[in-house]
């Protein structure tokens, strides 16, 4: 997989872990438009404050992210370093420090390693353009921390590209998780339609996805556009690129820490879809469903559970509600005993479709996550030893 028109990266080892690239930078050879999406929290990291007020002029050309360290609750000394760290990647690309976005992720409360990163990168500024060939692959490892894997996607719109890369598998229940998502483009299209483009995005596909109910200090979605390949359609764009989003929202959820299978959770018949959403994302992040999907046990007791657990919403009642796991109905009529074989090879999949209808209205929303696996215990109980 190759950038798109324009663009180029560079990955290499900063001492932010023991080993391998964990310092990445990715640009456009361009003014380019661009919008953002960051993180709630309200322990919001110094790269997040940082990039927040940069995102602000919809012109970011270059994201420079630090991997195994989130930089988060480190004082001013911590602002003080994602902001030199920022001056240095602009002063090796030759472009405006409000023209680039900053990414940390990893462990909280540790400040960066700031005598290895200026060594870093001042070697970086020695080799100059040759350090910039970097691929999305390798800027996609750069970025992981507990990921098993690199996670890229690639869409097409007329004769522009979208290339996406993301990282995160734990600390996810987007507002905007440790989730980090970056998008490029070649395509020509104004900053106010991007930013339209990328909200409507990752209001069905980042905000729909849940491993661990945890929301990170260093959420980040961006999408960088420099219009070498020409202008296009925007609502073909928007179409195309909330395609990209959920495919990379997806493999996020099968990478989730100690995840064996992808869940997805849908509701239907809902009055809007902020209820559907509600009442799938109380569904999904039930440890006990979880644990269920985990064990392939068709329990659907505890799909019930999670939906009457919502006690304000007083419109939902048991004699609407239906569930079924794959195209298999298992409430309110349970289902007949030469079902439960193929109930449970549902569940035995490595993916696990849950459908919930409640009767209300024509709303409908579908949410992201995976099962709960002794793994995900094992990863955070010893993450920072």
């Amino acid at each position: 997989m190759a950038w798109p028109t324009g663009f180029h990266a560079y990955t290499g080892h900063g001492g932010l872990r023991d080993h391998g690239d964990d310092v990445s930078i990715v640009a456009s050879d361009r003014p380019s438009a661009s919008a953002a999406m960051f993180t709630k929290s309200l322990f919001a990291g110094p790269a997040v404050i940082l990039s927040r007020a940069h995102a602000a002029g919809r012109n970011l050309r270059a994201v420079t992210t630090l991997a195994q360290n989130a930089n988060v609750a480190t004082g001013r000394q911590g602002e003080a370093n994602a902001a030199e760290v920022v001056g240095r990647v602009a002063g090796i690309l030759g472009v405006a420090e409000d023209e680039v976005l900053i990414g940390s992720t990893g462990v909280i409360g540790r400040p960066l390693p700031m005598d290895a990163l200026r060594t870093h990168f001042d070697g970086t500024a020695e080799r100059g353009p040759e350090a910039f060939g970097a691929g999305p692959l390798d800027v996609a490892r750069a970025m992981m921390t507990t990921d098993t894997r690199p996670k890229t996607a690639v869409r097409t719109v007329g004769a522009a590209r979208i290339v996406g890369i993301a990282k995160g598998v734990g600390m996810l229940e987007p507002d905007m998780a440790t989730m980090l998502a970056y998008l490029f483009t070649d395509a020509e299209i104004s900053a106010s339609d991007l930013d339209s483009a990328l909200r409507t995005a990752v209001d069905r596909t980042f905000n729909c996805l849940s491993v661990d109910t945890d929301t990170s200090t260093s959420d980040t979605v961006a999408v960088i556009a420099n219009g070498a390949a020409g202008p296009v359609d925007p609502s073909e764009f928007s179409a195309a690129l909330a395609e990209l989003c959920l495919d990379l929202t997806t493999q996020l959820a099968r990478d989730g820490e100690g995840a064996t299978k992808l869940l997805r959770v849908t509701v239907a018949g809902a009055h809007d879809q902020a209820q559907a959403r509600r009442i799938a994302k109380s569904v999904v992040n039930s440890p006990l469903v979880k644990t269920a999907v985990h064990g392939a046990d068709p329990n659907w007791g505890r799909v019930v559970m999670a939906i009457g657990k919502n006690t304000d919403d007083g419109a939902i009642t048991p004699e609407r509600v239906t569930v079924a796991f794959g195209d298999v109905e298992v409430y309110p009529e349970e289902p007949a005993p030469d079902t439960l074989a193929k109930l449970t090879d549902i569940m035995r999949q490595p993916e696990v479709d849950i459908t919930v209808t409640l009767g209300l209205g024509r709303a409908e929303a579908t949410v992201y996550g995976c099962d709960l696996s002794a793994g995900y215990i094992r990863i955070n109980a010893d993450y920072t030893t």
